[in-house]
């Protein structure tokens, strides 16, 4: 099954306020694109993907990742993230009526295509399922498989939401970078133990360098 993702992405300059403890305001906006393009470059190389819609009214990040080939979709509703996400599946599917969709969050730097593919194929399994985050709190992937909803319940304590939405938890073993995201300073000193992609790298190498 080839899927879409959904990646939201809010303005740059209000992305990643819990990075406060390890980066500075002016290093914020760089670290959250730099997630982002990580994200999508990882997903764009994962043979279960056919493609990334990228939810954002960010001019820099929408051209930042349309050059590494991802659809970029304004965020009309700008009602926070739920909505962004369902406008996101619903233009995906106005191209594609009735394929599977996916949203995965917009700050995966660890992220590794063959993880993500296990996923995927898990995900197909079911009508509509989830994947908790490394925290067990919240959500890094929602799957909608054709013709359902995708029903996004994305905020606090969304693991709870999405079960009791219906949607299966994939209890995966080894899918850690999927699992990975990064909120706090914690989160993302766990990402580059992991390995991180090259964007991050750079930022992160020039955050942990700085006096």
């Amino acid at each position: 099954m080839q899927w879409t993702l959904v990646i939201p992405l809010k303005p740059l300059a209000r992305a990643k306020s819990r990075l406060s403890d390890t980066a500075a305001d002016g290093v914020r906006p760089g670290l959250a694109l730099a997630f982002a393009q990580d994200t999508v470059a990882a997903a764009l190389a994962c043979p279960a993907v056919a493609g990334v819609a990228v939810v954002t009214d960010d001019e820099l990040a929408g051209r930042e990742l349309a050059a590494l080939g991802a659809r970029i979709v304004p965020d009309a509703p700008a009602d926070g993230l739920n909505a962004a996400l369902t406008h996101g599946a619903a233009a995906v599917r106005a191209i594609r009526p009735g394929a599977p969709v996916a949203a995965l969050n917009a700050d995966l730097p660890a992220l590794r295509p063959c993880e993500l593919a296990r996923v995927l194929d898990a995900a197909a399994e079911f009508p509509r399922s989830f994947l908790a985050d490394a925290a067990g709190i919240g959500t890094t992937l929602l799957a909608a498989g054709p013709e359902q909803e995708l029903q996004p319940m994305f905020g606090l304590e969304s693991r709870l939401h999405h079960r009791a939405s219906g949607a299966a938890e994939l209890t995966l073993s080894d899918v850690d970078s999927v699992r990975q995201d990064v909120d706090t300073g914690d989160d993302l000193r766990a990402a580059l133990a992991l390995g991180v992609g090259p964007y991050t790298a750079t930022v992160s190498a020039r955050l942990l360098s700085a006096p």
